[in-house]
Parts: C-alpha cells; structure tokens; sequence
C-alpha cells in the first residue's frame, strides 16, 4: 500500500496496482545513505507494515512461518508505518502496547479484521479501552503501557525510522539497513521473501569480506 493512498484513506482497505515479475536483479534497490541497525552484531530485517493495509494481512501469515526459520545471526523485527499520521499513530500505539505487554501474538491478527472487516477505528485510547475489554488479562494494564512514555518513544521512533529509510508502500522489507525489497519489485509476497532470504545471504558475505 502506497503512502499517499494509507493518508488519504487512514488505515482503510486498499489495493495496489498489480505488480509485474521482475529480474533478480530488479527484485531491491539500494538505499542511500544506508542506516545503522540497532544490533550491529546481526542482520536486522525490518518489516514495515499497518494495520489498515491488505496486502500486509496477507503477507503476515507468510512472514509468521519464514521468521522461525531464520538463523540465530538475523534480527527481524517489524515496524509500524506512521507517515506522521494521527491514525495510524495510533494504530502503532496498539501495536507497541501489545508489543510490551505480551499480548501481541493474542491480538496482532485481531487488530487486522477489527481494522479491516469490521472497520473499527482503533486509533484512540478510548477505542482501544473498550476493544481490549476481555481480551487481555488486565485491561486496565494494558491501557497504562499503552499510555505510557515508553510506548510513545517506540511509536516516535517508528515514525523516524520510516522517514530515514525513505519507505513510500507497505509491506517492506528492509536488509541490514540497506536493501529495500516489496511485492512491487518482485512480483508476490513469497517472492519477496525468497529475495529477503538471498539479501541476508548477501549482507553475510559482504561482512565476511571485510
């Protein structure tokens, strides 16, 4: 999903224009300058994504089963995009907060049909108090990470890291800080993932070269 359509329609269904089967060679660009990743000791993959957009619900069952078969030098770690956007602020806001309090893998794929099927709008403390009610243990706990200083700090963060990696679409897929890969380039989510494997490959030999 393309940043002009996630801001005009705020985390609403979308579609992309479809994309074309490309060479390898065309399947990632190259970002410049490229950015530092938090772990410098492993190969960060970073996933960008919201929850408003389609292709990103169709691509996380993909990433779900590929991310347990990474090897112990690859950090993945996806993140929201904002693109300075109230709502989807607030829909990294859920994400971190569910993120913190160990109720990601309980809520992640329900955040998806709330936003998408059931068009709930989820960018809200309010909104989200009243959805989380009996879906996490303490709810009253889970608002207080949601509202806390370090939740934000993870959202504002999120919103720099998109900015300084240049990411315009969702879902992404960003290689140590330097190889940017999506479906627009490679033609399908499985093929992106199977370019995110050869990127890894490649940001292993260029450091064994050194």
């Amino acid at each position: 999903m393309n940043r002009r359509d996630a801001l005009k329609l705020a985390a609403l269904a979308l579609t992309l224009p479809s994309a074309s089967v490309t060479w390898a060679k065309d399947a990632f660009t190259v970002l410049n300058p490229p950015q530092k990743s938090d772990d410098p000791s492993r190969i960060e993959v970073i996933e960008f994504f919201h929850y408003g957009c389609p292709h990103c619900r169709d691509f996380d069952p993909l990433v779900a089963v590929w991310k347990k078969k990474l090897p112990a030098d690859v950090a993945f770690r996806p993140v929201p995009a904002i693109w300075n956007n109230a709502q989807l602020s607030g829909l990294a806001r859920l994400y971190y907060a569910a993120e913190v309090s160990g109720a990601l893998d309980a809520l992640h794929g329900g955040i998806f049909g709330a936003v998408q099927d059931d068009k709930r709008p989820l960018f809200t403390e309010e909104q989200v108090r009243e959805w989380v009610e009996g879906k996490v243990a303490d709810p009253a706990k889970f608002i207080e990470t949601y509202k806390s200083f370090g939740v934000g700090s993870m959202v504002q963060r999120a919103d720099q890291l998109a900015r300084a990696m240049k990411i315009q679409g969702v879902p992404t897929i960003v290689v140590d800080g330097k190889y940017v890969t999506s479906a627009s380039l490679t033609g399908s989510h499985e093929s992106t993932l199977k370019v995110t494997d050869e990127l890894i490959a490649r940001v292993r030999a260029e450091r064994g070269a050194k």
